[in-house]
């Protein structure tokens, strides 16, 4: 289970430290230009990597279709919902709305996949939402005012990354981890493909090698490992204990925007990493009688 946990937290690591590696990128390339790109790169080393691990595999049309649900939801809707949203709304009203990620899963896991949740995992996605809401709140001191359909966009962010996360375990263990990745990142780019037409002149700002090394390494780390290591996370681990992970992912962007880009770290926000800290120990230390 231990294995399990560090795959889900390492996952979500990678996809928060991503969001610096994204912003760059957007300065030279369009958003859905981005992602179709890096959803391309992903098959072309997901669909060896397949074969060579799993073989020729067929999945259901049943399993087809939630995978295309995921990229639907987990790609599409996710990126769309929080890059439209941030642009209307202040980052200090979009991160407290990023923070109900966790609460969303649990409560999605509880009504959609019937998972039994105790008071503990409860317990964890409330603190896990205010230990972001006091990070957030640091980071951005005296922000400005937010907007209510910047602040609605967000939240269709976090309620496609969410249906994403219930839709994986769902089909966890169905089909092998590597042949869903691939079919989730195909089913990606035959979505944004339309929406990448427009700018595609753009691409030639990757004839410069630090943009295109930027965006093998987004593709490589955000739509490989990171959907390797979930899948596989999944396979031992509730969604409503799977979700409280999903904290790491705004707080692992946090830790970039003060390491890599110099925002000060105050002792606010050492208060909000305890609290997710203590979030994840409660969401899955072992309980009286559990092997």
């Amino acid at each position: 289970m231990l294995l399990a946990y560090a795959q889900l937290a390492g996952a979500m690591v990678l996809v928060g430290a991503n969001v610096g590696v994204a912003k760059l990128l957007a300065e030279a390339l369009p958003i859905p230009m981005i992602a179709c790109l890096r959803c391309l790169l992903a098959c072309l080393v997901l669909w060896p990597l397949a074969r060579v691990m799993e073989g020729r595999v067929r999945p259901r049309p049943a399993a087809l279709r939630n995978l295309g649900l995921q990229a639907l939801f987990g790609t599409v809707l996710y990126n769309a919902g929080l890059l439209a949203g941030l642009r209307l709304t202040t980052a200090l009203e979009g991160g407290l709305v990023l923070a109900t990620l966790p609460a969303v899963v649990a409560f999605g896991s509880a009504l959609w996949l019937r998972e039994r949740l105790g008071a503990r995992q409860w317990a964890a996605a409330a603190l896990a939402v205010v230990g972001m809401a006091v990070i957030t709140i640091a980071r951005l001191g005296a922000g400005g005012g937010g907007h209510a359909l910047g602040n609605l966009l967000v939240f269709g962010g976090v309620m496609g990354e969410a249906a994403y996360v219930l839709l994986a375990k769902r089909l966890a263990g169905q089909v092998p981890v590597v042949t869903a990745s691939f079919w989730m990142q195909a089913f990606s780019a035959a979505l944004l493909v339309p929406l990448s037409l427009p700018w595609v002149g753009a691409a030639a700002a990757l004839a410069e090698p630090r943009l295109a090394g930027l965006l093998v390494f987004h593709s490589l780390t955000a739509s490989v490992l990171c959907l390797l290591l979930w899948y596989a996370g999944l396979r031992q681990v509730p969604a409503g204990t799977a979700g409280i992970f999903t904290t790491l992912l705004p707080a692992s962007a946090a830790v970039v925007a003060v390491v890599v880009l110099g925002e000060q770290f105050t002792p606010v926000h050492g208060l909000g990493f305890l609290l997710m800290g203590a979030s994840l120990l409660l969401a899955t230390w072992p309980g009286r009688g559990r092997g």
